[in-house]
């Protein structure tokens, strides 16, 4: 049975940062491809960042040369370093594990596996 489990989150001012981690049992993130998702209060899930297996990435725009995600397949660990945070990066952010190839990475149906969450709230 795999868990996908989400560390790092926090409260935290505007303009600081934070790691968020993402690791997993019964799942091996090596040749997998993955993503970071977010979630504000009365908002929908958004797609945050992505890697690919062999480790492109790509960012939500509002995001771009803020956030950079990387993966250690050795750790079997995601990251997402979040910098210059703003308040409106405030939300429950998760891990999205194994993505399925055909589709696009912003569509959260194309993930096998979630993590439960992990919160960033960004203070004013």
């Amino acid at each position: 049975q795999v868990q996908v489990v989400e560390s790092g989150g926090g409260l935290v001012q505007a303009g600081g940062s934070l790691r968020l981690s993402c690791t997993a049992s019964g799942l091996t993130f090596d040749g997998k491809s993955m993503g970071w998702f977010r979630q504000a209060p009365g908002k929908g899930r958004e797609g945050v960042s992505f890697i690919t297996w062999n480790g492109v990435t790509d960012y939500l725009d509002s995001v771009k040369g803020r956030f950079t995600i990387s993966k250690d397949n050795a750790k079997n660990t995601l990251y997402l370093q979040m910098n210059s945070l703003k308040p409106e990066d405030t939300a429950m952010y998760y891990c999205a594990a194994d993505f399925m190839i055909g589709g696009n990475w912003r569509n959260s149906s194309r993930y096998r596996y979630w993590g439960q969450g992990t919160q960033v709230t960004v203070s004013s």
